[in-house]
């Protein structure tokens, strides 16, 4: 029960939260089951993909956040983002695997679950030594969390080091 249709241009996937919050209630009342993911998503990697399609395989729909650039600067330093804020969200969205996406400028996603209350919400496994404010926020409204695996050795920060 896919929430979207293969001639949707990318752009038109990457919602306001008020959009996304009419668009996850509305598949929720077709009884889609909602995934919802986040991250900064600054250069896009093999680890992302891997991670959206293990999240999208968990349901109908799969939602992503993707962090504002103030907030990519507070958690990696001014040197980033490489990619704007905009583009980094269409470029998520282009994934067959990814149907909406939103932007959001919080310290961490637990508003925007809150918001849109999916069913399962999905974190990289670097997560996995605490608990974090969106594993914190799905299961207060009694939903699922799931770490996803990592792909070993794959991330942003060693890719911008092996560029430099």
């Amino acid at each position: 029960m896919p929430s979207r249709s293969s001639q949707t241009r990318a752009r038109d996937r990457v919602l306001s939260r008020r959009e996304l919050v009419r668009e996850v209630a509305r598949l929720r009342r077709r009884g889609a089951r909602v995934v919802f993911t986040s991250g900064c998503y600054d250069l896009l990697h093999v680890g992302h993909v891997r991670s959206f399609e293990a999240a999208r395989a968990l349901g109908d729909t799969l939602v992503v956040g993707v962090n504002r650039d103030r907030r990519v600067r507070e958690l990696k330093g001014d040197a980033r983002p490489v990619v704007p804020e905009r583009q980094r969200a269409e470029m998520v969205a282009a994934l067959h695997c990814v149907d909406h996406v939103a932007l959001f400028g919080e310290d961490d996603a637990a508003p925007l679950i809150r918001a849109l209350h999916p069913d399962v919400v999905c974190k990289g496994g670097e997560y996995r030594a605490e608990r974090i404010p969106e594993q914190v926020a799905i299961e207060a409204l009694g939903g699922e969390f799931v770490h996803l695996r990592q792909v070993p050795g794959v991330r942003t920060s060693r890719i911008l080091e092996r560029i430099r």
